[in-house]
């Protein structure tokens, strides 16, 4: 054979260095399982180190890890919606661009050598401390699966509060959720930036890398806070058998045409007789206690307070739009300027009432759907009385936390009640009620028996103590308010001479309540 004196691949000496020792430990370095992976993800979701020092997953098995927590994480979000969902594919997809940010980041910030694989090679048990993790693909998978602790525990949690598992009026303050929202995303944050530290060490690069993850959740809070499943209105309403309000151009028409003519028939002032005046107003139409009450509240002060014609009922509800206005704010509001201009406003008395459900913050829930009608603090209110300028009021608010009412409607020509006091929640709505406790007790009982709202109201307390207990309230008394300015008591006392002197005019109270249910 001739010697060319070339020589083939086969035929070069193998000499020992870095490069093949690397290799050898690579190819010595058994592949992880799934499962494994999956463990390790949770370990680095709960801040323990991720016991994968230079393995890298295989391109399947990061597609099907990711797809698997993609398909958890979906599930963990419908259990937070009580009813009907449907699933916004739109707002889930709009999450993921976080996900491409972060591949960019691994691979600009994760070290290039892979001088660890050649460790794990030398380490020779699985029992003995593992090594810095290494390689874009692992931290990706790693950092998918990390989330699915944070976001079990959180959606648990929003989901036993949102089916009322979890009850007590901790759970209805709006600080709670802020408190909640922060610790998660803490939490969150902190074990997707340790995990990164376990990559790359602490460098300048993870300390920028860090930076951008903290941008992100702001970003993402701020731009992308639309939620995977949203409520499914149309099928939840599909599924109540009760009357749902339907808009179309007649439905507009007619409450125009309705709410001209009961302002036109608000009667007027009589000269020398200190009239009564009311403004019931029940924002809320998806439970029908509201519209018990309310009906029952324009009732009595027509009856009993001489108010037959001077009484405007304003009700959310979907049997009543052919019959009632809408009780909405810019309703409320005009109500007031067209009362104003039918009564004495320096001699008569305005007495407005309202029930719905209320919050720590103060305002009244309002409901309408389709509908949008937004809640009514008591500002809105005192700034309607104040600007329509009428002097003398009673003001009666039964909801939770009405208490943080009394503040803001006070002075010395007004007389303020409330349900509740600013701290606690009231009681006796939902569907089985028919009348809310602080409605029954002042309203159709105690204002039967005297003109006396101070009276009624020193009757109607104890009473409402007594039913709280019985019915097993579990967050304290509501301890219903009032406060009485000095102006309007005279005015009041001969008020109550002047009705106490006409003829008693029967009324039918309403029936006693089936059954009731905390009122926030």
């Amino acid at each position: 054979m001739t010697d060319t004196g070339i020589s083939s691949a086969d035929d070069q000496p193998t000499l020992p260095g870095p490069v093949m020792e690397e290799e050898r430990a690579a190819a010595s370095t058994p592949r992880l399982s799934l499962l494994k992976w999956f463990v390790e993800g949770l370990r680095a979701g709960v801040f323990l180190m991720p016991r994968v020092a230079g393995r890298t997953p295989t391109p399947l098995q990061a597609l099907i890890l990711t797809a698997l927590v993609v398909a958890m994480e979906v599930a963990l979000f419908r259990i937070e919606i009580a009813g009907p969902a449907r699933l916004d594919v739109q707002a889930w997809l709009s999450a993921w661009w976080s996900a491409g940010l972060f591949i960019g980041l691994a691979w600009w910030a994760l070290p290039a050598d892979t001088a660890d694989k050649v460790e794990i090679a030398e380490q020779g048990s699985e029992s003995e401390k593992p090594q810095r993790p290494v390689g874009v693909g692992a931290a990706f998978v790693l950092w998918v699966i990390a989330s699915l602790p944070n976001t079990l525990v959180y959606q648990s949690l929003m989901a036993s509060i949102a089916h009322g598992w979890l009850k007590g009026p901790v759970f209805q303050e709006a600080w709670l959720y802020w408190v909640l929202y922060a610790v998660f995303t803490g939490w969150s944050l902190g074990a997707a930036i340790l995990l990164v530290v376990r990559f790359t060490g602490l460098t300048a690069r993870a300390g920028v890398f860090a930076l951008a993850l903290v941008a992100c959740t702001g970003l993402g809070a701020w731009q992308f806070d639309s939620r995977a499943w949203q409520q499914d209105y149309e099928r939840d309403a599909a599924a109540d058998s009760r009357p749902r309000l339907s808009l179309s151009q007649e439905t507009f028409e007619a409450q125009q045409a309705l709410w001209e003519g009961t302002m036109a028939a608000i009667a007027r002032e009589r000269p020398g007789v200190t009239d009564v005046y009311g403004l019931v107003f029940a924002p809320y139409a998806a439970e029908d206690v509201f519209l018990r009450e309310s009906s029952m509240v324009s009732r009595v002060l027509a009856e009993r307070f001489d108010a037959e014609g001077r009484v405007v009922h304003l009700v959310n509800h979907a049997t009543t739009t052919q019959t009632h206005p809408w009780a909405t704010t810019l309703n409320l509001q005009r109500a007031i300027d067209a009362i104003a201009q039918r009564m004495d406003r320096n001699n008569d008395v305005l007495v407005v009432y309202m029930t719905s459900h209320g919050a720590s913050d103060f305002k009244l829930a309002a409901s309408h759907w389709p509908l949008r009608v937004p809640p009514l603090s008591p500002t809105e209110l005192r700034e309607a009385l104040d600007k329509a300028g009428i002097r003398h009021r009673v003001i009666a608010i039964s909801a939770c936390y009405s208490g943080g009412w009394v503040d803001a409607l006070a002075g010395d020509t007004t007389l303020v009640m409330t349900a509740a006091d600013a701290t606690h929640t009231s009681y006796g709505c939902g569907r089985l009620s028919e009348l809310t406790f602080f409605g029954r007790a002042m309203f159709d009982e105690q204002l039967r028996k005297t003109h006396s709202f101070e009276q009624a109201f020193a009757r109607a307390v104890p009473l409402i103590k007594q039913r709280e207990i019985d019915a097993g309230k579990d967050d304290g008394f509501s301890n219903p308010q009032i406060q009485v300015g000095a102006g309007i008591s005279p005015v009041l006392r001969a008020l109550e001479k002047r009705l106490d002197a006409l003829p008693v005019v029967a009324a039918t109270p309403a029936p006693a309540p089936a059954a009731s249910a905390i009122r926030p």
